[in-house]
Order: C-alpha cells, then structure tokens, then sequence
C-alpha cells in the first residue's frame, strides 16, 4: 500500500523514523537549481530532455535502499511523478512507499504558479539548492 502524507506529516515521519529515506524523483536540473531537502536521493523518475522514464530508476533505488521494507517517502515537483514512482516501486516489492502529496513546489494556484498553495517550500521545511 501507498501512503499519501502531506509535506508536514512527511517530515515529522523522517525524525520519527531514521531509516527512512528520502528520493527527490524530478529530474537533475529540479533538483539542482529549483532546490530539494537536504539528504534526499535524487534519482530521477523521468529525465530531459525527452521526459523518458529512466530505465535505471529501479535498479538505482535497489542499490540506494536494498532492503524492501525501509520507508521511502519520494518527492517531486506536485506529487503526480513521485506516485508514478511508487506504483513502481511497490510492483518490485517495496512494501513501505510514502507519497509526499504536493511534493516540492505545490499545485497551480489560479495564476499558474507553483508554491503559493502547498508543497515543501511552502510549508518552510528545510531545503537548500546546489
């Protein structure tokens, strides 16, 4: 089963549970230069420039997180690619798989702008850009 967490619940549930871990699923340049909580694993669901999925997302997550029953929360720009990843995830037998609903920037506002409504920035988790 997946879990659908808000940005909040996720972090609490990451310093309640150490072994968890964290996969920011956007692609290399969100990751990079739109930001991303500190510690998590980019490994990207689909990359740029064709946005193809990337035939090496599961076995990079089996090398990062080889044991099956460690929670992973996964994060990405709304939470549509990060639950994609998750139905993965949950087919090769990953059994504690955490949606981080909003993901990182949040839903369209009525502007068309992320991060004013929802997502890890909004609500001023920790984040930092490299």
């Amino acid at each position: 089963m997946i879990n659908n967490l808000s940005p909040l619940q996720a972090w609490e549930l990451m310093q309640k549970q150490p072994r968890a871990v964290l996969i920011d699923v956007r692609t290399k340049i969100e990751h990079t230069f739109i930001g991303h909580p500190p510690g998590a694993l980019n490994i990207p669901w689909k990359e740029l420039p064709d946005w193809l999925l990337n035939p090496e997302f599961v076995p990079l997550v089996v090398e990062a997180v080889p044991e099956r029953d460690t929670p992973i929360l996964l994060l990405c720009r709304s939470g549509q690619r990060s639950l994609d990843a998750a139905n993965t995830l949950q087919q090769v037998g990953y059994t504690q798989l955490i949606n981080i609903e909003g993901g990182f920037e949040g839903p369209l506002d009525n502007d068309k702008h992320r991060g004013n409504i929802g997502g890890w920035r909004f609500h001023g988790l920790p984040w930092q850009q490299s």
